[in-house]
């Protein structure tokens, strides 16, 4: 056991014990991600538009400011604007670089594979500047100043994606790239945009929550007692958030529980793994006094109830995760629903 002194803080001393685990904590990567939807409006509709046709379309506040990309409000008088400028159009776009920081080493977030630069790029017609890949060789091909054109996407969708890059002025004509074709206005606007959101994190279990997971492969649910009450907490904690004191010892609970709450889902989601309607439910397992977020299925969402008594659904042994997932649902028993004042506490 460690013992860690803190002084100088207070006059008092604060001691805190550490104990170290028996065994490693576990770590999982994970990706979080969702596509992000959003309606344009009238003025991003227009940029958006002017891109996928090969167009940079920017507007003017009433002090004669070109923005590109447009603002959808007056910097000056906080009114709507209207007023479009087309800035340029086809393969023929340049503009002066305003500033620029190179990146070494791209990932796979970045829009170009190899080393290149993040460029402030004013183009010829507009005030403002915008962010934008520049392609060159290496950082001495780059300066503040410096003349650029734009190269479109080969394939457009109306997003800012459809500006593949910017490459100097004097750079040689790629062939199927900075070609000829001739921008056209459609009568098809853009009117939503999707990005993609992502995060790629490692997270690392606590102690406790690694004993929990490691329970959770062998079919089992772990939960730990308060040292200063008779509580159960699922999932077990290093300390217990009521006063701060290590939790006591592990106490294995049932998978078998009391819906005290429930919610259904009727409105269907991007990566949605199941049908809606379906029930996702705070399900109190017995020994526990803390109630865990889980889906019940197994019946029609409508015959869910507060109350119903419902057992865990393992996924086999030889695809158990250390996760959650390792139920892959509960489902009712068929037992008596349970007395209400069982549960009354934990809703």
């Amino acid at each position: 056991m460690e013992r860690v002194l803190l002084e100088g803080v207070t006059s008092r001393e604060i001691v805190v014990d550490i104990t170290p685990p028996d065994e490693p904590v576990l770590s999982a990567s994970l990706a979080p991600s969702f596509d992000y939807t959003r309606s344009t409006g009238p003025v991003l509709g227009a940029f958006f538009t002017g891109l996928r046709d090969r167009r940079l379309v920017g507007n003017r506040d009433s002090a004669g400011t070109v923005h590109l990309p447009p603002v959808e409000f007056d910097p000056h008088t906080r009114r709507a604007l209207t007023e479009t400028v087309e800035v340029g159009s086809g393969s023929g776009i340049e503009g002066l670089v305003v500033a620029w920081t190179w990146v070494p080493d791209p990932t796979e977030v970045n829009p170009l594979d190899s080393p290149f630069a993040w460029a402030l790029v004013r183009f010829d017609g507009a005030d403002t500047a915008m962010l934008l890949p520049l392609a060159v060789d290496g950082p001495d091909a780059v300066s503040t100043g410096m003349r650029v054109r734009l190269r479109w996407a080969a394939e457009r969708t109306g997003t800012i994606h459809d500006i593949a890059c910017v490459v100097p002025a004097d750079a040689p004509v790629d062939a199927g790239v900075d070609d000829d074709e001739v921008p056209q206005q459609t009568d098809d606007p853009v009117t939503t945009v999707v990005t993609p959101i992502g995060l790629s994190v490692t997270h690392t279990a606590g102690p406790a929550e690694s004993e929990y997971l490691r329970a959770i492969v062998q079919g089992k649910v772990l939960g730990r007692r308060r040292s200063n009450g008779p509580e159960v907490y699922v999932p077990p904690r290093d300390y217990c958030p009521s006063d701060g004191v290590a939790m006591g010892e592990y106490v294995e609970v049932s998978d078998i529980g009391t819906v005290t709450t429930f919610g259904i889902v009727n409105v269907p989601f991007a990566g949605q793994q199941i049908k809606p309607p379906y029930v996702t439910a705070y399900i109190l397992l017995d020994g526990s006094d803390v109630p865990i977020q889980h889906l019940v299925l197994g019946c029609e969402a409508s015959e869910v109830r507060m109350g119903m008594r419902v057992r865990a659904v393992w996924t086999p042994e030889s695809e158990r995760p250390a996760s959650m997932k390792a139920i892959a649902h509960f489902e009712p028993t068929g037992d008596p629903d349970a007395d209400p004042d069982t549960y009354a506490d934990h809703l």
